[in-house]
């Protein structure tokens, strides 16, 4: 019984977005609608591979104006819209390593083929969570896992000490325990 509830509310999903693509394709300014139901998404899959904040602002971005240029292209064919987006941001990043890799030796960011959805939501969900943070935990834990940053670059950047900073990573990791908790988000 309630794999035949998923399954039907999966269809809802799918009819929903189909019917807000369709809108898009009719009326580009009904695009935000799928901006707002995909940014985290994206955002999440660029900066999981990224792990630079201000790159993964652009190529998010660009994933989204590319999609739009390219909305009236779009062939519905019953996969995730969301999909369409990803494999938009993972060439957009893999031109983007080609470029950089002219200018230095560096690594190649994963291939969307080994996206899974769900850590692409769980991902996503997270990233919500955080932007719920007070201000200085948010920095924090933006800087030490999204930027990769130690804590003594943080607490140089802040102008604080180095246990200031330790003190609002713990915070900031406690508040986005007791969330997940109360969400019942699953987390590894």
């Amino acid at each position: 019984m309630a794999v035949g509830k998923t399954t039907m509310r999966k269809r809802g999903v799918q009819r929903d977005e189909r019917v807000s693509v369709q809108a898009a394709q009719k009326d580009p300014s009904r695009f935000a609608d799928l901006y707002e139901e995909n940014f985290e998404r994206v955002y999440a899959f660029v900066m999981g591979r990224v792990r630079n904040r201000e790159l993964a602002e652009d190529l998010t971005s660009e994933t989204f104006h590319k999609a739009l240029a390219g909305l009236a292209n779009f062939d519905w064919r019953g996969i995730p819209f969301s999909a369409w987006l990803i494999r938009i941001a993972s060439n957009l990043m893999a031109d983007q390593w080609r470029k950089s890799s002219r200018e230095e030796r560096g690594e190649s960011p994963e291939p969307a083929s080994s996206c899974d959805m769900e850590d692409l939501e769980h991902r996503a969900r997270l990233f919500r969570m955080v932007e719920q943070l007070p201000e200085d935990q948010r920095r924090v834990l933006q800087s030490r896992f999204a930027e990769g940053k130690s804590i003594a670059e943080i607490a140089h950047e802040m102008e604080r000490s180095e246990g200031a900073v330790k003190q609002l990573q713990f915070r900031g990791i406690e508040k986005l325990r007791s969330l997940v908790k109360g969400r019942g988000v699953k987390h590894g």
